[in-house]
């Protein structure tokens, strides 16, 4: 389990930079685990370049 976990969250900091390790993502254990990673981080990032540019539409300095 706490090979699982590892994955995802390696997954996860890769997706919100951008990447993706093709060797994490064809392990046989672990590698679904850090696939659904890089698409949670990759939807975070966009998530937060989405706020950051609404909120520059809007005028708000935060």
């Amino acid at each position: 389990m706490e090979e699982a976990i590892q994955a995802y969250a390696a997954g996860h900091a890769d997706g919100s930079a951008g990447r993706r390790d093709a060797a994490l993502a064809d392990h046989p254990e672990t590698g679904p685990d850090y696939r659904i990673g890089v698409v949670d981080g990759s939807v975070a990032a966009f998530q937060a370049e989405l706020i950051a540019e609404v909120r520059r539409l809007l005028g708000d300095a935060h």
